[in-house]
């Protein structure tokens, strides 16, 4: 079963929905499965939802996140 949380890309700590309303620069959702997990981590902005490298994760902070798969 999957369900889906929604975080602050600022801290990474979990937001509500409305909070993930009111500031989607700056947040993003994400499906977690149960039971499925590789140890890999991905670098993505949380204004356009494409992945970015390192380089630019350092650069953006704020608007950039890196997440577990």
């Amino acid at each position: 079963m999957s369900r889906k949380v929604n975080r602050s890309a600022v801290t990474g700590r979990f937001i509500t929905k409305a909070g993930a309303a009111r500031h989607p620069r700056t947040s993003y959702s994400q499906t977690i499965e149960s039971g499925k997990a590789n140890g890999g981590a991905v670098k993505k902005s949380a204004i356009t939802g494409r992945f970015v490298s390192n380089a630019t994760l350092q650069r953006h902070p704020n608007t950039t996140y890196k997440q577990g798969v």
